[in-house]
């Protein structure tokens, strides 16, 4: 038996050996209760999660950045999260990072002989620029991908943090990483379809890992998206609907604190703090960008 026939995500599950024989309904069904097992394999990974978020955090106030790496299914969930921390909370693209092997090609063209390269793996990563106060986040669901391996082992011998995101317990990747997460969610409905169960576990835990690192850096206040900005007219009318709940104002006084103010942050700064918009924003810039720090009074 190869090794890969041994991991747990490549199992036969014999709840579903006769899925092709049910009817439709009961066989989604059947789908729908796989999945149902995933939010319990992550709840029992939140104590890893949590490190990994305060971590990171930590290293992003140094001036540190966030890169996913991954092939296939799990190189193509890092590319979507990373791409949607700029549009959600008005941060630099560099910022959050996902690298795939095969490169942008392979989001929408499976390029799966690149993952079989350790070289590679280190190759892309250190092009990237990824530096010693960086974190790494290497994702495999089988957690042995050697291009995955070769990024993370670069990304150890600079020092930096990596996090190894996995499905299989004791793997590879979760070895070669200072925080491990792993949520095993044990044989797939489609033996070896990891984009299954798998990879909604994935998804779920790189949204808590993102979501998590921005409400910790000051780009959320309360559950309030404050680092929206107005660019276009959903996001114009987003920005008015969070200033009147946060501060509890009308339409009309929210548009004209967003034209004062040019941002949601220094328009909730401005009207709480009764400060012109230079004060609020020198106020905003000693903490760090968080606005409930800087509405504590003399903060």
């Amino acid at each position: 038996m190869s090794d890969l026939a041994a991991l747990t995500t490549e199992a036969r599950n014999p709840r579903t050996t006769r899925i092709d024989q049910l009817s439709t309904l009961e066989m989604l069904t059947l789908i729908h209760q796989e999945d149902a097992a995933v939010a319990t394999a992550v709840e029992s990974q939140l104590p890893a999660i949590a490190r990994a978020v305060d971590a990171i955090a930590e290293r992003f106030t140094r001036g540190g950045r966030l890169f996913y790496i991954g092939a296939g299914t799990s190189g193509r969930l890092g590319v979507l999260d990373a791409s949607e921390c700029p549009p959600t909370f008005s941060v630099p693209p560099t910022l959050v990072q996902g690298l795939i092997a095969g490169g942008d090609a392979a989001l929408r063209r499976s390029s799966e002989q690149c993952e079989d390269s350790t070289e590679e793996g280190a190759r892309d990563l250190a092009a990237a620029g990824f530096a010693t106060s960086d974190t790494l986040v290497g994702i495999a669901a089988s957690g042995r991908t050697p291009y995955v391996l070769g990024a993370m082992i670069h990304a150890r011998s600079l020092g930096a943090l990596t996090i190894g995101l996995s499905c299989v317990a004791g793997s590879p990747v979760a070895r070669n990483s200072d925080i491990a997460i792993t949520p095993v969610t044990g044989p797939e409905v489609l033996t070896g379809s990891t984009r299954m169960k798998a990879g909604t576990a994935t998804k779920l835990v790189l949204n808590m890992i993102s979501t998590g690192v921005m409400i910790r850096t000051g780009a959320v206040y309360g559950n309030l998206m404050v680092n929206v900005k107005p660019t276009n007219d959903k996001l114009i009318d987003r920005a008015h609907r969070i200033l009147m709940a946060a501060i509890g104002c009308d339409r009309p006084t929210a548009s004209r604190l967003l034209f004062e103010a040019g941002s949601v942050k220094v328009a909730i700064a401005m009207h709480v703090l009764s400060l012109p918009r230079a004060a609020a924003e020198a106020r905003l810039a000693r903490a760090n960008g968080s606005l409930a720090k800087a509405l504590v009074p003399n903060a």
